[in-house]
């Protein structure tokens, strides 16, 4: 009996230990479960943390570097583009450069050439060429106003309703005509002076002009150069047409748009022609006021010489400098 009693004391005893044993097991195997699972929590965050650190700093660096390449990458291409051509090629395509280089120096070259020898053909008019063409132009000029004042004479004469050029504005001259001389000859060169220093397109126009005609005569021939044309035109345009249209206002304006007009071309700008009808109304004027062609073919033929004079002095001014 007391063997059996100790038999299921021990064998109870047995299963008691085993029970205990398996729930130390198991509570162990559960802290390890939850001691493992909060240290894998806690790596995860921590490299969650650095993982995106790195990404960012990562991708900082990654932006700055594409940036900095975006401003080298035509560089480089044309580098591997370079390295992709054979010497020959290379070598082409240099004398190709080269030759659209010279081809485009030359052509420059050959329009300065060419501007230089345009100033030259305006410049280097002789002297004798000058004075033939001043003198044959003037003559015609003055051929042809007298005989418009000759045909307006012997159509009057002959009962024609045609106003005589000849009467209406003659060769006579008094002494009061003197100061209207004097005043026109003021007025008008002091007006280009002015305009010359002040209006470039006019100056330009009269430098070409001058350039053509003065630089190659003498100081003496400025004479025959002033007088000419201002005895042909104003016989013409004063002397005939202004007396054929009527000494007014109006017939003066038309007269001295005509002779503007006629100051185009060979270097002169449409400034030179508006500077020549302001002098011709002024002309204009002093003829209806004077009814004397003496008075414009004076104030005209001074003004020419001054204007000559002046240029003359300033061209030689600028070539010192």
């Amino acid at each position: 009996m007391e063997l059996v009693s100790t038999i299921t004391t021990s064998t109870f005893t047995t299963h008691l230990l085993q029970f205990g044993i398996q729930a130390i097991s198991r509570v162990g195997s559960n802290c390890n479960h939850l001691f493992f699972q909060r240290k894998k929590s806690i790596f995860l965050t921590n490299l969650q943390k650095n993982f995106g650190f790195v990404v960012k700093s990562f991708a900082s660096r990654n932006y700055a570097k594409k940036s900095t390449k975006k401003g080298g990458e035509s560089h480089r291409n044309r580098i591997k583009e370079s390295s992709r051509i054979s010497p020959d090629e290379y070598s082409e395509k240099t004398d190709k450069s080269s030759s659209n280089e010279d081809l485009n120096a030359d052509s420059n070259e050959v329009l300065l050439n060419d501007d230089l020898n345009a100033k030259k053909s305006i410049s280097s008019t002789s002297r004798g060429d000058v004075l033939q063409a001043c003198t044959v132009t003037s003559g015609l000029i003055l051929a042809l106003g007298l005989v418009i004042r000759q045909v307006s004479h012997i159509a009057f004469t002959e009962g024609l309703p045609v106003v005589d050029c000849s009467t209406e504005v003659s060769f006579k001259f008094e002494a009061w005509h003197l100061e209207v001389i004097i005043g026109l000859v003021i007025v008008i060169s002091s007006c280009r002076y002015l305009l010359l220093q002040t209006w470039t397109d006019f100056r330009e126009s009269s430098e070409a002009a001058n350039q053509q005609v003065l630089s190659s005569l003498q100081p003496v021939d400025y004479i025959i150069v002033a007088f000419l044309p201002g005895v042909s035109e104003e016989l013409l345009f004063r002397g005939a047409l202004l007396p054929l249209f009527g000494l007014y206002w109006n017939s003066a304006l038309v007269a001295a748009a005509v002779f503007g007009a006629l100051h185009l071309g060979s270097g002169r700008k449409y400034s030179f022609a508006i500077w020549a009808t302001f002098v011709g109304l002024a002309y204009g004027y002093a003829t209806i006021v004077t009814s004397s062609i003496i008075v414009p073919i004076t104030s005209h033929a001074l003004n020419n010489l001054i204007g000559g004079i002046l240029w003359r002095s300033m061209s030689t001014t600028s070539e010192k400098r």
